[in-house]
């Protein structure tokens, strides 16, 4: 047996961490400005345990861009390094010393950096870095120069003032790095809510003088708000700060309904605000709201794995330290802490909509249109969500009136149980093209629900499948005595050779491709002619418009039932006429038709021009 010792050697490893280590070029800047920051922090750590004398002065982060010497600068005033420590950690790769800083400092929670690797990011856009640097501590300041390869250059220097200057001589490739536009972008991506003021370049403010004549006075630019409102606890925000937040992050949308501070320290560290917008009536997926920071550092806009997939619909921040990223900070790691957070905000999120519900349910009711979609969506994909959901979903019908499952069922059941047993609940999808239908329906004592949402169809499944629950069925699907039986039942006033006549006649006027033809004695008060859609067939069809899959169920064609009700008024006035038969009896079925919104172009002409000459006569 043979034993040896894997060897890593820095030549082999720098071209790797240079091209392959970030996902995105610009990220480089996040490094290094986070690095900045963590210099500072750390700075601020020992002032407050008494390892500094004197107060530490302004720490201000500054950012400067030389377009005619092709460099980018970040110069900070924090703790800086002696030779020791250049040598230490900078010409070390992957030796933290925030790390290091950690170890020693264990209250220091606030410090960005993990790996030691962020650093090596500015070879990614530089021919050459250069580092000028003075310790907090008695010692000379330090110069360090590398052009990307292993060999570095390391002098004193006559720096005065404590603190890092990191300066990158651009390469040709990253010259878009020169524009003071694109560098504010970057900053406000990344480094929008830094815990250390970020100065670029300056800004003219009109002010009065004590005369109330305006003066213009340049001020420096800070691009960053250092105590954003996730990082205050909640009493210290008003209403007015999360919705001014709201239109920093988003100044395109429209208010949100509420939102939910989230701040919690056991069993992992977290905060934010979510907030709930407006829904509209149908929504896309995965639109990238909720941002990711870890330490007030942006990471990503993919938070899919953080929070659970309905709640991606909401907009808002997390962040977190206990975030599991890897080295580059870009991606999220699989890990079971994740599971944790995500369990965390789907129960935060669960917690505040069952107290807006019990604490004010008639506001709780009026944004219900407004936030259904998003209810519906965790009911459907998350478990653990829906069983939360229960006691808050609401149904609502045409009269725009409100209940949960539990009520809804006790209000119908009277009327809409059939002979079977089984509570039968009417719904719409439009209240205006079937409104006939839920005429009808009303006029017998059934309440109709509105059911006009994109998920509606998988949600009716959902509480279908419940023990002890409703049934489904669309008001235009059957004939209400079809859609609720009853034990009682109707006869036809026709005789048989009526009956035959008639069948002949509608036969003949009826396209019966696709199409089922039917004489039924209804109620005199019902429609001569009705046409229905079956229920199972079309409720999968458009479910297939939403979820995709189910693709046979989508391209199949239309499938109708056309009754024809022996019992009506209408119907015996066709059989005793003479000579026009036909063509009432096919006004008839058009007249069903157009109730269903199906009579078209030259359907619909030839319904006009033979009404006029039905009418001429």
């Amino acid at each position: 047996m043979q034993k040896g010792t894997i060897s890593v050697q820095t030549e082999n490893i720098l071209p790797i961490i240079k091209k392959y280590l970030y996902s995105d070029q610009e990220i480089f800047l996040r490094e290094l400005v986070a690095n900045a920051v963590d210099a500072t922090q750390k700075l601020q750590t020992l002032a407050n345990r008494g390892e500094i004398s004197g107060e530490i002065g302004d720490t201000t982060i500054q950012i400067f861009v030389d377009p005619e010497a092709k460099t980018l600068t970040i110069s900070d005033k924090g703790v800086g390094m002696t030779q020791d420590e250049v040598v230490k950690y900078i010409t070390q790769v992957a030796f933290s010393g925030a790390k290091e800083f950690l170890s020693q400092y264990k209250d220091a929670t606030n410090i960005i950096g993990h790996f030691g690797l962020g650093f090596y990011s500015a070879f990614m856009v530089a021919d050459k870095v250069e580092i000028f640097t003075k310790s907090h501590k008695d010692e000379a300041g330090v110069h360090w120069s590398c052009d990307g390869g292993t060999d570095y250059e390391i002098a004193a220097t006559d720096k005065q003032e404590r603190g890092t200057d990191i300066v990158l001589h651009l390469n040709d490739e990253a010259t878009e790095y020169l524009d003071d536009h694109r560098i504010e972008e970057l900053l406000k991506k990344y480094c929008r809510f830094l815990p250390v003021p970020i100065q670029f370049g300056t800004e003219e403010i009109e002010e009065p003088d004590a005369e109330g004549t305006a003066q213009t006075i340049i001020e420096p630019r800070i691009i960053n708000d250092t105590q954003p409102i996730w990082a205050r606890t909640p009493t210290d925000n008003t209403d007015e700060d999360y919705q001014n937040f709201y239109r920093q992050l988003y100044p395109f949308a429209d208010e949100p309904l509420f939102w939910i501070h989230l701040n919690v320290d056991y069993p992992f560290n977290l905060t934010g605000v979510l907030y709930f917008p407006k829904l509209k009536g149908n929504f896309e997926l995965d639109k990238n709201k909720i941002h990711l920071y870890c330490n007030q550092v942006f990471v990503t806009d993919q938070v899919e794995n953080i929070v659970p997939q309905f709640l991606t619909l909401l907009h808002g921040v997390i962040d977190s330290p206990d975030i599991p990223l890897n080295v580059s900070r870009s991606y999220l790691q699989s890990d079971p802490e994740v599971k944790k957070i995500n369990k965390y905000i789907t129960k935060k999120v669960a917690d505040k909509l069952d107290e807006m519900f019990k604490s004010n349910r008639s506001d709780f009711e009026e944004k219900w249109k407004d936030i259904s979609l998003l209810i519906k969506y965790g009911v459907l994909t998350d478990d653990k969500f829906a069983e939360r959901a229960d006691k808050f979903s609401l149904l609502t019908n045409v009269d725009n009136k409100s209940f949960t499952l539990t009520e809804y069922v006790d209000h119908i059941k009277a009327e809409q149980t059939d002979k079977n047993n089984k509570i039968i609940a009417l719904y719409t999808t439009n209240a205006d093209e079937q409104h006939a239908y839920i005429e009808t329906a009303r006029s017998k004592g059934y309440d109709v629900l509105l059911m006009n949402q994109q998920l509606d169809g998988h949600y009716m499944q959902y509480v279908e499948s419940k023990p002890d629950s409703v049934q489904f069925k669309r008001v235009d699907a059957d004939t209400l005595n079809a859609l609720i039986e009853k034990d009682e039942a109707n006869e036809s006033i026709l005789s048989e050779e009526e009956t035959n006549q008639l069948q002949s006649l509608f036969s003949e006027v009826v396209s019966m491709t696709n199409n089922q033809l039917s004489l039924q004695p209804l109620s005199p008060n019902d429609a001569p002619v009705v046409i229905t859609q079956p229920e199972l067939i079309r409720r999968m069809k458009e479910m297939s418009k939403v979820s995709g899959g189910m693709d046979w169920y989508g391209n199949m064609p239309n499938m109708l039932n056309v009754v024809v009700n022996t019992n009506h008024p209408a119907i015996a006035k066709l059989l005793a006429a003479n000579g026009e038969q036909k063509d009432m009896a096919k006004n008839l079925y058009d007249l069903a038709l157009l109730q269903q919104n199906m009579l078209k172009g030259a359907d619909l002409t030839n319904f006009v021009n033979r009404t006029i000459g039905l009418m001429s006569h």
